[in-house]
């Protein structure tokens, strides 16, 4: 991407194992969620989707099922779709299926088997879609393929509620930056969660299959393989707190004992009993605050749908002139 200064994109996140470093030696101890979502991370997360108490992505289903005749109406024909984030591209599917003419879609993930996949499976759902799967983690700076087909106008598509992922300033950050690589003549589909009633976000993040603790815990997997990490994972619990003042579910990897990690061949990390390491924080913004977040960014709600089930919003934005 060229439009992003390099201040900016230090600002968005340290880079690389600095990051994992800063993160683990720090006071409060975390790790970059999008550590995450690894292949083996990808696949867990899939199957956590699909569990009953795991709503947003039913809901989200529910209302992009309901509502896409207007949306599509709304944006519009022969759009080129941006989507930061494949995941299994079965509401991307239904997104596009339901515009008229789209001219190309953008997938960006950084899993490249799943990337591949998806776009495999667009193209044949969409027959003469221009796929162009660009291979990056959407969070560090990168550069659009150049389109083979003009379009009208870009829609950034971003479901899953995964804004909530980010801290609000980088979430600012970001979503100006989807503004800028979208260019003038642009939309935006978001998804964002709203739901602060803990007995559903409990059920929601710490299943009782223990999917989600299995899906929290393979990012210390992830850090042994990739880093020469010494971590045990039966020394670890997976804890899920709902943090009310900031609106937000906290996945927490806490220590059972006492104990030193490795990493690499130079570092060692100590931890004591009931020590956790944040790995992932995912805010639940009320409309104000989403409101808020979207003008920051150069956005305004055209159109706002919202669950009947839980106050999860599909959010249809225009650029602010």
């Amino acid at each position: 991407m060229t439009s992003m200064s390099a201040a900016t994109a230090r600002n968005l996140r340290i880079t690389g194992e600095d990051e994992v470093m800063t993160g683990l030696h720090a006071a409060h101890k975390r790790l970059p969620c999008r550590l995450l979502y690894d292949a083996v991370g990808a696949n867990l997360f899939e199957r956590i989707m699909k569990l009953d108490a795991y709503y947003p992505a039913r809901t989200e289903t529910q209302l992009l099922t309901k509502h896409l005749p207007v949306i599509a109406q709304q944006v519009g024909p022969e759009v080129r779709v941006i989507e930061p984030g494949v995941g299994n591209g079965v509401k991307t599917r239904q997104l596009l299926q339901a515009l008229t003419r789209p001219t190309s879609y953008v997938p960006i993930d950084v899993v490249r088997e799943q990337l591949e996949e998806t776009a495999a499976s667009m193209r044949l759902a969409v027959p003469g879609l221009d796929v162009q799967p660009l291979l990056a983690d959407y969070t560090l700076p990168f550069q659009l393929p150049t389109p083979q087909h003009a379009s009208r106008r870009s829609l950034v598509f971003f479901p899953g509620s995964t804004i909530g992922n980010f801290e609000p300033s980088e979430a600012r950050q970001f979503l100006s930056m989807l503004g800028r690589l979208a260019g003038s003549d642009r939309m935006l589909l978001i998804g964002a969660d709203a739901t602060r009633d803990p007995a559903i976000l409990m059920r929601a993040y710490d299943d009782e299959q223990g999917l989600t603790a299995a899906f929290d815990k393979n990012i210390l997997t992830h850090l042994n393989r990739t880093r020469g990490a010494t971590f045990n994972l039966d020394a670890f619990e997976h804890r899920t707190v709902w943090n009310g003042e900031a609106s937000r579910i906290e996945m927490h990897l806490v220590s059972k004992r006492q104990q030193i990690v490795r990493i690499g061949t130079s570092s060692t990390i100590a931890f004591a009993p009931g020590e956790s390491i944040v790995t992932e924080h995912c805010y639940k913004h009320t409309p104000q605050a989403m409101q808020a977040l979207l003008a920051s960014a150069g956005w305004k709600p055209r159109q706002v749908f919202t669950a009947t089930e839980v106050p999860y919003r599909l959010w249809l934005c225009d650029p602010v002139k």
